[in-house]
């Protein structure tokens, strides 16, 4: 697939996610247009004049919640990557209407409007709490990504295709542990929740590029997974501050001991590729089956989870993807001197 005749529009593109695919996008692969849909004026303003002011950029205001203006957006768009969502646990525990009304019936909102416009292809991003979910936030994900694959069937004659993009923890995105260990370990303690706690870790310029490659590959009805690493948390607190004291706290709610992104359920319909797995749709929908020849079948009772992952961050790994956030850092703090 070539970017470069393409109109693209990315949802929450005003996100940590949004701004890194810009990036990617305008430096390497040049798409005709790049369109930014997004609620926030201050950060759309703050994109501009921090760089992102190019002639194909395009920046929209508007909610997900907001199915006409979505349709405006999407006149004459290719591609849709949606990345617009309410990400933080405990907010989307405390206000459950809100993170529905965005997470679930706007996602429908971005299908009912791309089917209506001729999109040809639309990504959904997802996340690992959306596997067995125990807090909302994974609930509203997991029905977000059953919207879009179902989705397929409502596509009938026309092109628009629909697939979604599930990984973990990405480094440095809203909420991340690392730049909080960083600002508490001048306090001399770090805290956490439970000292066997373990994570997928994944960069986000890995992220942006993973599903720069399966939207060019999608053919209408997968969840690309990646293959990623695992790291103890206990011991990413020990390489930001080896002499800060540990306070454990005890698992917050809705938070998991390990993290899951394939079920034993869904291996049955997955397959296995070098770099990554490929959970293929229901047998009733028409598109994406295609991968049984490409990979390999799961063996039975496969789950892949941060604890039995066979893939693990080693010290000097974790200090190699701490060393950024700990130069921002001490940059901020040079800027306050």
């Amino acid at each position: 697939m070539e970017w470069n005749d393409k109109t693209v529009l990315v949802t929450g593109g005003t996100g940590s996610f949004g701004k890194k695919f810009l990036e990617i996008m305008l430096n390497e692969y040049r798409p005709a247009k790049l369109i930014i849909f997004s609620r926030d004026e201050l950060k759309q303003h703050e994109m501009r004049v921090g760089g992102f002011d190019h002639p194909s950029l395009r920046y929209f205001i508007g909610d997900v919640r907001d199915v006409e203006r979505l349709r405006r957006a999407m006149q004459e768009v290719d591609i849709v990557i949606h990345a617009a969502a309410l990400k933080q646990v405990p907010a989307c525990e405390y206000n459950p209407m809100e993170a529905i009304k965005t997470n679930i019936l706007g996602s429908s909102n971005v299908i009912e409007a791309a089917l209506d416009t001729g999109v040809q292809k639309v990504m959904a991003l997802s996340t690992d709490k959306a596997v067995n979910p125990v807090n909302l936030y994974g609930a509203t994900k997991l029905a977000a990504e059953k919207l879009f694959i179902q989705s397929n069937a409502y596509a009938a004659g026309k092109e628009t295709r629909f697939s979604c993009v599930r990984y973990g923890n990405v480094v440095g995105s809203r909420g991340s542990v690392i730049p909080i260990f960083i600002q508490q370990r001048s306090n001399g303690k770090l805290t956490i929740t439970d000292e066997r706690m373990t994570r997928f870790w994944l960069t986000l310029e890995k992220g942006v590029r993973f599903v720069v490659r399966c939207t060019e590959q999608m053919m209408g009805g997968e969840v690309f997974v990646p293959k990623i690493p695992s790291t103890r948390i206990i011991d990413l607190a020990k390489v930001i501050a080896p002499h800060a004291e540990l306070d454990v706290i005890g698992i917050r709610p809705g938070e998991k001991l390990h993290e899951v992104l394939i079920h034993e359920d869904e291996a049955r319909s997955a397959i296995e590729l070098e770099d990554m797995f490929v959970v293929q749709p229901p047998t009733m929908l028409w598109f994406g089956h295609e991968w049984q020849t490409k990979g390999k079948p799961l063996p039975e009772g496969f789950r892949y989870g941060s604890e039995t992952n066979p893939l693990w961050l080693t010290i000097d790994q974790i200090r190699e993807i701490v060393a950024p956030f700990e130069a921002a850092q001490l940059g901020a703090n040079n800027q306050e001197v």
